[in-house]
């Protein structure tokens, strides 16, 4: 059994994370409300304006709309949102997994993987898949400043090396935020556009197009697309506050269960030493007294 002193300097080691885990726990719940309201507010938007885009590309050609071309997939673009901390529990680990899965179904094509957030970037930086090409920003830095106006930057990037024929398919990987406790996993392909789960060219929607189709093709597609990327960096933000909030919860909760189990050590051990001295000068007066 440890000594009195080893205890007692646990104990205080234990007390000081248990006060950095709970500041953290109650930073994260303020951030939170703040995140939390910004993809309320943009998510019925955007998946409006998604659902937009879907009939539009469902109604054009095969050969109509550079983002909506599909073809023979020989290149992969992978955009990986996580956080550029942690402390978030499984939040980035189910990222990097996705990525995983993905690179373990697409070995017979060239993927590259696009880090948006610094964990993917440090995990990444240094394999062959890694990529940053064409981006004039570090785009792994997108959480300093999470702005609609730096993410179009670089869906504009991608949308234009795609449109290059540099990548035949782009798939977008976050966590989707549902409440505080619980971040789903989303897998999207970004591009070509897809149409409408059970559209077919048989039963196509005749659309009156005002303006011209082309010109909502050039405007609405790119605008589209952007603002579903910002979606998910305002979704991968919410739900990364979200995970680091209950992560602290659970570890402050922890802490206090294993300081009381240290100070019952404690008292048992203090106990022991008491118990031990008396019987010393107990045998010490019974020797006096023979």
């Amino acid at each position: 059994m440890a000594n009195l002193k080893e205890i007692r300097v646990r104990i205080t080691s234990v007390n000081s994370t248990m006060q950095i885990t709970s500041a953290m726990k109650m930073v994260s719940a303020a951030k939170l409300k703040r995140a939390q309201d910004a993809i309320i507010r943009m998510r019925p938007y955007a998946n409006k304006l998604q659902e937009i885009l879907s009939n539009v590309s469902s109604s054009l050609d095969g050969n109509e709309g550079v983002y909506s071309k599909t073809r023979e997939v020989k290149n992969v673009l992978v955009v990986a949102i996580t956080s550029n901390r942690g402390l978030c529990g499984g939040f980035n680990n189910n990222i990097i997994k996705e990525v995983r899965t993905i690179l373990r179904t697409h070995t017979d094509v060239n993927v590259k993987i696009l880090s948006l957030g610094k964990k993917a970037f440090d995990i990444y930086k240094k394999t062959p898949q890694h990529t940053t090409e064409g981006f004039t920003d570090t785009p792994y830095t997108i959480f300093d400043r999470p702005t609609f106006e730096n993410v179009s930057k670089i869906a504009t990037e991608i949308m234009s090396q795609f449109a290059a024929g540099k990548w035949d398919r782009v798939y977008v990987v976050y966590n989707q935020f549902k409440n505080a406790a619980v971040q789903i996993v989303r897998n999207e392909q970004y591009l070509p556009v897809v149409k409408p789960r059970g559209s077919s060219d048989k039963s196509k929607t005749d659309y009156i197009f005002e303006p011209e189709k082309e010109l909502i093709i050039e405007e609405l597609i790119p605008r589209s697309l952007k603002v579903q990327l910002f979606k998910g960096i305002l979704d991968s933000a919410a739900a990364e506050h979200g995970a680091r909030m209950t992560a602290m919860h659970k570890a402050t909760d922890n802490a206090s269960d294993l300081v009381k189990e240290l100070k019952l050590t404690y008292n048992k051990a203090r106990q022991s030493a008491i118990t031990g001295e008396i019987l010393e000068i107990v045998a010490g007066a019974e020797a006096l007294k023979g």
